[in-house]
């Protein structure tokens, strides 16, 4: 039987346990002090950096207003200087560190949910269909985090209204917890790149880690018959089922759950692993995050023996971490060569996103100088 983290409290002279619920992973606070609309931004954010967290007991959009507050005091320059980061490397470290307790600091600020996800508040949203679809069916009340919170609903409005996707001339709903394709740049690289010869005989693919289902539906579009498309993710699985349903295009795509490949061999082979090589801090990361590059060796690694004679492998990188100090190019030559692959053709696209034109941006050098490709990679 599974035992669920809880949460402990004293209130009106009582001691209190609820179940506690954090997506994050984060451990449940261990002083937990009430709060209401009495209390001061500057307090709030006082006892959060000292690691006391904040249930609250007030009006929900009083707690909204109070978060913001405390997220414009944690984006406060600081009064010392800060350290400047001797390397690219370094700096992201920097980065991802002050993000980590920005995160850890507003995440302080709690909310008590019912056994149905309902949030008793004065003037609380009805939320429960969000929580819902992030959360699945609640059996018992639990408190989690206003952050949270508004992270699953701005997760829903997401799969309600969709992305649009250009080259399909359609929208991709993606859900909770699976990466939403809004940099475009990758999927017109898919959409673009010259199609193998063998595809005309033998009109199989596979798309590894297929997340919402773009790219697998992207190759539909192009006319490819069959498409395996596969992740081991549940929440990527039942959200590229769905899309690919909305879509129209359940004869031509399959969904299976596997860590990479799926049996048997294709023509054509894509793969979009997460960009960076790093650690997730977060369960909800691993689409960003690939610690020491397991998902890009491992497709790397097994892509000869599940191609086809004459097929290809496309895979679709950024160098961000090169830009970073976290992988060089070298390296990524090597793992191919290792793999007993050779380099058809690389197709470049600077990326459009607002970040890459942000000078305020922490990593702005190498965001400003980031390529996203598609390396067409074949069995020599």
């Amino acid at each position: 039987m599974t035992t669920h983290p809880v949460i402990q409290w004293h209130e009106a002279g009582e001691d209190h346990v609820c179940r506690w619920h954090s997506e994050s992973g984060a451990p449940a606070p261990k002083k937990v002090v009430i709060a209401d609309d009495r209390m001061t931004a500057d307090a709030a954010f006082r006892l959060a950096c000292e690691g006391t967290a904040l249930l609250w007991r007030g009006d929900y959009q009083n707690a909204r207003q109070l978060l913001q507050a405390m997220a414009r005091r944690a984006d406060e320059k600081p009064r010392k200087p800060k350290k400047i980061a001797a390397s690219p490397t370094e700096g992201f470290h920097m980065h991802r560190l002050a993000q980590s307790q920005r995160s850890r600091t507003l995440g302080m600020l709690l909310l008590p949910f019912n056994a149905d996800h309902s949030i008793p508040l004065r003037r609380a949203p009805d939320a429960h269909v969000a929580c819902e679809e992030a959360y699945g069916l609640a059996t018992e009340p639990y408190i989690a985090s206003l952050r949270g919170l508004l992270g699953v609903i701005g997760a829903h409005e997401w799969r309600k209204n969709g992305v649009e996707i250009p080259v399909l001339k359609a929208r991709i709903h993606p859900q909770y917890g699976v990466f939403a394709p809004i940099r475009g740049e990758y999927v017109g690289l898919v959409n673009d790149a010259p199609l193998p010869e063998l595809l005309e005989s033998r009109s199989v693919a596979f798309d590894i880690g297929t997340g919402t289902g773009v790219l697998a539906a992207v190759l539909a579009r192009r006319g490819i018959k069959r498409i395996f498309a596969t992740d081991q993710d549940q929440r990527a699985l039942v959200c590229a089922r769905e899309n690919i349903s909305r879509l129209g295009m359940d004869n031509q795509i399959a969904i299976t759950q596997a860590d990479l490949f799926p049996d048997g061999r294709a023509a054509l082979i894509v793969c979009n692993p997460p960009w960076v090589p790093a650690r997730p801090s977060s369960p909800l990361e691993y689409a960003v995050y690939d610690p020491e590059s397991r998902m890009l060796r491992g497709f790397l690694n097994g892509l000869a023996e599940h191609l086809e004679e004459g097929g290809e492998g496309w895979l679709i990188l950024s160098d961000l971490a090169e830009h970073l100090g976290l992988r060089t190019r070298t390296e990524l030559l090597e793992m191919i060569e290792k793999a007993g692959l050779q380099v058809l053709s690389k197709s470049d696209v600077k990326p459009h996103h607002p970040k890459a034109a942000d000078s305020s941006d922490p990593l702005y050098a190498a965001r400003a100088a980031e390529l996203t490709s598609l390396w067409r990679l074949a069995k020599k």
